[in-house]
Order: structure tokens, then C-alpha cells, then sequence
């Protein structure tokens, strides 16, 4: 294949995703890396036109190769650019080479401790949390951290000895409000650490309780008629919804980890390796095994950490898991369940997915039955069935203020909308609009004809409605004795339930899920079809009535007209002689003269 056949394969597997790209030239170096908050517009746009800057076009006639990490952000991506080209030094990336940091908020390990922004952690016993890409983000967190939990910013040397003792007095600082005073026992220690155990809970980004205390103040605020006051911890609550503090690439103290993420499909497992320093992402890499027969996901996996770890130089600390492993190693093995590691394992786990997404959506491009196979199985784990749903038929019934009642059935074979076989019913024993009794005639009517035909039944019967429109299909299912044959399930337009016979609560699907989507079709489908049958009854009704008013035109020749005119309008502009060769001169000229001397 030749370089732009290989380009062009690489650009169709980038997904529509934030993350972080990295170039590679003829001799697999790392000449660039870039951030995009959609990996695919960004990576394609380089080769998409001839650019003005001519470093760019000579960077992009040395690609050779293109690698991406998916996360979850596009400070995340941000984040991980800047730890990626300070780790590599790529070529191309020159103006991104001055070491640049992001600062990172500090919790000292005091008994009184201390919260401030620095740049350069170091390993003294603090916490740090970051880094924060945006710097006036940060600094709206630390004001408000200071302004519900304020906290002591001397170098006061304070513990409760020391302040019992009374070596200190207050400062200015406590007389504007900016601090408490556990210098002099204004604040307890007990109190202090209370305000610091909120404020984790704000740089970690759980901020349900603290939002609870927000609204609280507003409230008080409210009630003794301090309004500007409220509008302030209005402004902090806004800032601190739409911030999020925590990011999922860094966290300092998790430092010399493999993390492992594998996802697997029947005949192959897809394993992605993230390498952690210093809290940061240093490496990605993407590992494709095939399957042998009986091979289990811990044999698969052990395989696959052998592998990057003989090719990746770097001592672990640590190795993070989806599950346990049986493996001799000096340090520990973990499957966490919560956390920051938890986090990244769920990031690696993220990257491993989307690779196996990537390889099965290619493989559909060259067999579409894989496809079928695919969402029919789905379909059939989703919606509890017993066998893949290859048949399906749905009904909707349609009518406008009660005229004209119809009902429409639509066929999906192999998860396709099969038109042949859609069918549409005129409402033949219903007076009125009553959905339940017609949907229970046309269940009669479509399944006594298919039984009569000796016709196979569908797999799955849908329809339109909830419990009401759903006990009326399994009524007329067991007055045919089929009821329990073919599965009946009803959907609800409001939140899209699922209702099953005999199950007072419904189901929901995932709204992105592909079941839910070809069920929604379905329904769309079927209300289409017979919304269009329905004013096509409607037009031919009106046309019907504004000729019979001619004396002398009854039905007979209305339909012979519209046989042949199609419409009302062409009726009209339809000379007496076309009128007379089809109903004769005297129908003819009361018909031409009706129309030509005002109706």
C-alpha cells in the first residue's frame, strides 16, 4: 500500500473524541504531538489542504504513522500534550519546548494546614490536586475556598500546644475576615480541620455536600434581605457547577504504574497499556491478541503485560488491573474500586473499547452480515429474547379528531426496513377514536390472515403505546391462540419505556443503545406510514364529497374521474370533451358547467 492509501486508513480509525495525537516519521520518532477537542476534524484538517505555513507542510510530508489516547476532556487532552512533549521533545512542537507548568493547589501537612497555588510539587507529605490549565479557574476555586473556608496564610509555626501556651496573637488578616484565629483559640483545631476536609471535597470534585452549604448561605442570606450577599454565593455556586476541579490524567502521588485496560470480543482481546510518572500519562500503547481456544482473560492479559513490559523501559511500583491476576512480582497488583486509580484504569479501559469499536465497525465496512449478526444479538440480550429478533413487525394508529381512523404495520427484516411488506388497515368496528380497539382489531386482522395463509409470524411484535395499547395486542393474541408464540412488548413516546405483558414496571434502554434506536425507527416508521395512508383517506373523502354534490355524480363516476384525473384540480381544469369520453355528455356538461359558473 502505497503512503496515502496508509494515511487514509489512519485517518478513517480517528474517532469523533477528545484526546491526544502524536506523529510519527519513516523511522517511528515521535516528530509531533497535539491535543484536539475532536481527534478526527483536528488530525484530518492537517491533510486536507495545502497550508500557508510552510513548516506545516513539510511536517506533514513526514508522517508516517499516527497513534492517539481518547480522554475525557479537552483539559485533559491539554494536560497530556504538555506531559507528552516534555517526556519526547518532538520536533515540530518548538514553541511548546519552554518547560512550561501548570500550577497545582497545595494542602500543607500541619496541624493547622495551609492552601495555596504553586507550580513545582514536591514530595514534603502535602496533597496537591491539579494541575489546573486555566489559571483564572483556579484562582475563582481558591476564592472561593477562602471565602467559605477561610483558612490561616502566616508562617506561624501553630499547634495546639504552642496556642494553648498563647505565643501569638491575631493579625490583620483575621480582622478583615480572611482567617478565624486558631491562633488564639478563636477556631478550634477540631473546627479548622472541618474546613479542610470541605475544601478536599471541592478539589476533588464532590461537591454535593458543599453546593448543600452554598445554598444554605443564599438562603440566610435571603431571609435577613442581604441580597448582594446572596447574589455572591449566587456567582460562587455558578462558577463551582460549570468548573470541574479533577482531572483524571494527574494526580502526584500516584507515581511508576502500569495500568492495563482489556476489552474483549469472541475471537479477539484488545488490551491498552498506559504508563504513569509522577502522576502524569508518559505512554500509551494498544495491544491487538487473537484468541486460542479455552484461553482465559488472566492468560490473555498475563500475555499481553509480558509483551509491553519487554518493550517499555521503566521500573513499576505498581501494576493497576480490571481483575485479578496470579502473577510473582515485588510490588502490588490492584483492581480499585474507587479513586483516582480507579479513574485511569477506567481511562485505559476507555482506550481498549474504542479499539475494539474501531476493528469490528472495519470489519462490518467489508461483511455487512457481521453487522446484522451484531445488532440482532444485541437486540435479542436487550429486549430478553429467546432467539434474534430477525422479524419484526409494529403498529401505530393514527387518526385526526376522530375521522378517519387507520392503523399502520411495518416490517423490519435482518434489522432493515423491509416497505414490500408494510401493510395499512382502515379502522373497520371502531367508532370513534379508540386506540385500544384498534389495535386490538388489527392485531386480529394482520395475524388471523397470516395464520389462514399459514404464513410464518414474526419474531417480535411492537407496539405503539404503553400498558393501555399493549393489553389490548395481548387480548387479541390469545383470542387467536398465539399469545406466548411471538413476544409483544409497547413503547411510550414520553420517556420511551419498554412495557412487557404481566410487568407493571417498564424498562429502559440505554439511549444511545442500538435497540432502542431500531425500536424508535420502527415506531417513527410505522407513525409515517400511516399518517401518510391517513391523509390520502382524508383527500380522497373530501373529493369524493365536493363532487357528489353535481347533481346526477354519485361515486361510481367520482372514482372513474379520479382513476383517471388523479385529483380534484385536474377535474376542474379538464375541457367538456376530455369529461365526455369518460362519463358521457350529460354528466359532462353538468360536471364543466358546475365548475366554470361558480360552484
Amino acid at each position: 500500500m502505497d503512503e496515502s492509501g496508509n494515511i487514509k486508513q489512519l485517518l478513517a480509525r480517528l474517532p469523533d473524541l477528545p484526546g491526544v495525537y502524536k506523529y510519527f516519521d519513516e523511522q517511528n520518532t515521535i516528530i509531533y504531538v497535539g491535543k484536539a477537542k475532536n481527534l478526527k476534524k483536528r488530525v484530518t484538517s492537517y491533510f486536507a489542504k495545502q497550508h500557508d505555513n510552510r513548516k506545516t507542510n513539510v511536517l506533514v510530508s513526514r508522517i508516517r504513522d499516527i497513534q492517539f489516547t481518547i480522554v475525557d476532556s479537552e483539559w485533559e487532552a491539554l494536560l497530556l500534550e504538555n506531559t507528552l512533549i516534555k517526556e519526547f521533545q518532538p520536533r515540530y512542537n518548538i514553541s511548546l519546548k519552554d518547560d512550561k507548568s501548570y500550577p497545582f493547589i497545595k494542602i500543607t501537612k500541619e496541624a493547622f494546614p495551609k492552601v495555596y497555588p504553586m507550580r513545582n510539587p514536591v514530595r514534603d507529605g502535602s496533597e496537591y490536586f491539579g494541575p489546573y490549565a486555566n489559571k483564572k479557574m483556579m484562582q475563582a476555586i481558591l476564592e472561593l475556598i477562602q471565602k467559605l473556608y477561610p483558612t490561616r496564610n502566616c508562617s506561624l509555626a501553630l499547634t495546639p500546644k504552642s496556642i494553648a501556651a498563647g505565643n501569638f496573637k491575631v493579625c490583620l488578616e483575621y480582622q478583615i475576615g480572611n482567617c478565624k484565629g486558631p491562633c488564639q483559640a478563636f477556631q478550634s483545631q477540631e473546627d479548622y480541620l472541618q474546613s479542610i476536609a470541605n475544601i478536599r471535597h471541592i478539589l476533588r470534585g464532590n461537591l454535593a455536600e458543599v453546593k448543600r452549604h452554598i445554598r444554605q448561605k443564599i438562603e440566610e442570606a435571603v431571609k435577613e434581605l442581604a441580597f448582594e450577599v446572596a447574589h455572591e454565593y449566587k456567582e460562587k455556586l455558578d462558577s463551582l457547577e460549570m468548573f470541574q476541579t479533577k482531572s483524571t490524567v494527574v494526580n502526584t502521588k500516584i507515581n511508576n504504574v502500569d495500568v492495563f485496560g482489556m476489552a474483549g470480543s469472541e475471537h479477539t482481546a484488545f488490551i491498552n497499556y498506559l504508563r504513569v510518572a509522577d502522576g502524569m500519562i508518559i505512554q500509551s500503547q494498544n495491544l491487538e491478541i487473537k484468541k486460542k481456544i479455552d484461553e482465559t482473560d488472566e492468560e490473555i492479559l498475563l500475555n499481553a503485560i509480558a509483551q509491553f513490559k519487554n518493550t517499555n523501559i521503566g521500573e513499576s511500583e505498581e501494576f493497576i488491573v480490571p481483575f485479578k491476576l496470579d502473577i510473582d512480582v515485588d510490588f502490588p497488583i490492584t483492581v480499585p474500586g474507587m479513586g483516582d486509580k480507579k479513574k485511569l484504569l477506567e481511562l485505559s479501559l476507555k482506550n481498549a473499547l474504542y479499539l475494539k469499536q474501531e476493528r469490528q465497525l472495519s470489519a462490518e465496512k467489508l461483511d455487512p452480515d457481521l453487522r446484522m449478526d451484531r445488532i440482532l444479538g444485541t437486540m435479542q440480550k436487550d429486549l430478553r429474547l429467546t432467539k434474534p429478533p430477525t422479524h419484526i413487525e409494529c403498529f401505530d394508529n393514527s387518526n385526526i379528531q376522530g375521522t378517519n381512523p387507520v392503523s399502520a404495520c411495518v416490517v423490519f427484516k435482518n434489522a432493515k426496513p423491509s416497505k414490500s411488506d408494510y401493510r395499512h388497515f382502515n379502522i373497520r368496528t371502531v367508532v370513534g377514536p379508540d386506540d385500544f380497539a384498534s389495535m386490538r382489531e388489527v392485531i386480529t386482522r394482520r395475524y388471523s390472515r397470516m395464520l389462514a395463509e399459514n404464513t410464518p409470524l414474526p419474531d417480535l411484535i411492537v407496539v405503539d403505546g404503553g400498558k393501555g395499547q399493549l393489553s389490548s395486542a395481548v387480548e387479541a393474541l390469545k383470542e387467536l391462540g398465539i399469545y406466548g408464540q411471538v413476544p409483544v412488548i409497547g413503547i411510550a413516546k414520553r420517556l420511551e419505556e419498554l412495557y412487557y405483558p404481566n410487568d407493571p414496571l417498564p424498562m429502559y434502554l440505554d439511549k444511545k443503545s442500538e435497540t432502542l434506536k431500531i425500536i424508535q425507527q420502527m415506531r417513527d416508521e410505522a407513525h409515517r406510514f400511516g399518517i401518510t395512508h391517513h391523509r390520502n383517506r382524508r383527500s380522497k373523502g373530501f373529493a369524493i364529497s365536493s363532487l357528489t354534490e353535481i347533481e346526477g355524480v354519485g361515486e361510481k363516476t367520482t372514482d372513474i374521474l379520479l382513476k383517471h384525473f388523479k385529483s380534484v384540480k385536474k377535474i376542474k381544469e379538464a375541457t367538456e370533451e376530455e369529461l365526455k369520453e369518460l362519463i358521457g355528455p350529460k354528466l359532462a356538461k353538468a360536471i364543466y358547467s358546475y365548475f366554470k359558473h361558480g360552484e
